[in-house]
Order: structure tokens, then C-alpha cells, then sequence
């Protein structure tokens, strides 16, 4: 399946790349646009150099390749009679590092690899900044996904900080788990790391959210981020405890006080500060930043 067009400059030529299972096709029609264009492309698949490198790439990389029929063209390579057009190679050896594609952003496509190959035979200049231009449009990609990972994750805190702080005040039932200690006799592991965590137990919860209940959810279900991530600690921690036979009350103390702990140091994380913009097209989390 062929995604989304990207674009490249290179020497004032704009050139298409689209991504197919996964994997990036650069325009060689784009890179001799304002050439000999297709002419250019079937003078280059002529080569037997070309022939070769084309033929060990599909035997890499192709385990539907047909390795008969591409010797035969191997052997014919460099005669003046010789002539191979992408798709007669495509049809002849159910290559898959060349395709061709209608429609807007029609032409002959190549595998990166196969298409800095083709940058050399237009010159060795022209390789260097088609190779330069995709390592920078990668690199681009590469630090928007993390700012749009980064922006999901503050959206997502700030809206369920907004979600549970209701939560807390209207649907978690009030009650003084620290001063009442007789739950904790009977208490399950979860229900030790709710209270010390969210304030109430499971069972507790599900009676004052009968709604929510009904349909599988439980108080995890409307937990922070921060909350979620404090859980996970916490748990590892109890485990801990529990191996050096720490008893279930003074377990609970202490898994209260780190909570809360926990919770205060990451609620006080400024999440928007943290990613710097450092220029026009690229983002860095600064806490990933060398120092110079």
C-alpha cells in the first residue's frame, strides 16, 4: 500500500517520495525532470552495472524474485540491441525495489537504495545532496513524531487532570482509610495500592460509581497519567516489601508517603517547557540535549 507524497530539493528539482509496506520510494522521474526523463531512466536501466546492482538488491531483499529470467538480462546487458524499461523488468522478474505509479504523483519510483544509485549516474554531486536532503527530511520526521508524542501526552494529563480532579470531588466516596485501619486486615494487594494512591478501595469505588461499574470500569480506568505512571512505581515497591516481609500496615505507610511524593514531584513538571525548538523545521526534548 502507497501512503502519503513527501517532497525533496535537490539542485532546484522538487522530488516526490512516498512510503510503500513500510518503506521509502524516492521519483526518479522527479530527478531528471528537466532532462531526458524517461529516456534518461531506460538509458541508465541499459547499464549492465545497473543490471547487476538492480538484480543483487531484488536478491536481498525480494524472496519472489526471479533469478533465471535476470541473468538472462544480465547477459544481454551492454549490447547495442539491449533495452530494458521498468516495467519490462518489474513484469519479466516480479521485481520489487522499481514500480511505476499513476495519478498525481505519477512516474517511475525506486527503493532509497536503488534511487541514490540512479543519483550517481546523473553525477556524483547530485547523490550527495539527494542522500543529504532524505537523512534531513528523516530527521525532521523523526523529531515531529516526538513533539506530536509530546503534545498528546500533555493534552492527555491536562485533560484528565481536569477528568479526575471531578472525580475527586464528586464521585470518590469520602472516607478515612489512614484512621479506620480495619479494611487492611481483609485487604487484597490492589486494594492496598488504591488507598494509599487514590484514597478508596475498588469496592468502594464501584458503589459510589454504579454507572461506571455497570460497564467494566473501574477507578484505574480514570486515573492521570501522572497517577498511572506513580501506580507503576508503587507497585514494584510493594513487591519489594513484600519480599523483605514488611507487614501490610506499615507496608501501607509507607507506599502513602511515596505516593503523594510522587505524585507532587510530577504534578510540578512543566511538560510545555521541555521541548525547545531549535529551528524552523525541528524540535528536540531538551532534556535529551548534549551539553556542549
Amino acid at each position: 500500500m502507497t501512503k502519503s507524497n513527501k517532497k525533496i530539493n535537490v539542485q532546484d528539482k522538487i522530488i516526490s517520495i512516498v512510503t510503500q509496506n513500510d518503506q521509502d520510494y524516492i521519483s526518479l522521474t522527479d530527478m531528471v525532470k528537466t532532462e531526458d526523463g524517461e529516456d534518461h531512466i531506460r538509458n541508465w536501466m541499459r547499464n549492465r552495472n545497473t543490471v547487476e546492482f538492480i538484480g543483487l538488491w531484488e536478491t536481498l531483499h525480494n524472496p519472489d524474485f526471479k533469478p533465471v529470467e535476470f541473468d538472462t538480462f544480465r547477459k544481454q546487458a551492454g549490447l547495442n540491441s539491449f533495452n530494458l524499461t521498468p516495467r519490462k523488468w518489474i513484469e519479466a522478474t516480479n521485481a520489487i525495489g522499481i514500480f511505476s505509479k499513476s495519478g498525481r504523483y505519477g512516474g517511475t519510483y525506486a527503493h532509497k537504495d536503488i534511487a541514490f544509485e540512479f543519483g550517481s549516474w546523473i553525477s556524483p554531486m547530485f547523490k550527495l545532496l539527494l542522500i543529504k536532503e532524505f537523512q534531513r527530511l528523516k530527521e525532521i520526521e523523526t523529531n515531529q513524531y516526538n513533539l506530536e508524542w509530546n503534545v498528546k501526552r500533555i493534552l492527555t494529563k491536562t485533560n484528565y487532570q481536569i477528568h479526575t480532579d471531578a472525580i475527586k470531588n464528586h464521585i470518590i466516596p469520602e472516607r478515612n482509610y489512614n484512621k479506620d485501619t480495619e479494611w487492611l486486615i481483609y485487604a487484597e494487594e490492589a486494594d492496598l495500592l488504591n488507598v494509599a494512591l487514590f484514597n478508596c478501595t475498588a469496592k468502594d469505588w464501584r458503589e459510589a460509581n454504579k454507572e461506571h461499574a455497570e460497564k467494566g470500569l473501574n477507578i484505574r480506568d480514570f486515573a492521570s497519567i501522572n497517577e498511572l505512571v506513580v501506580l507503576s512505581n508503587l507497585e514494584n515497591l510493594n513487591a519489594l516489601m513484600i519480599s523483605q516481609k514488611i507487614e501490610k500496615e506499615e507496608r501501607f505507610k509507607q507506599l502513602t508517603i511515596i505516593g503523594k511524593s510522587q505524585l507532587e514531584t510530577l504534578d510540578g513538571k512543566d511538560f510545555i517547557r521541555s521541548i525547545e525548538r531549535i529551528s524552523e523545521q525541528t524540535y528536540l526534548n531538551i532534556g535529551d540535549k548534549k551539553k556542549e
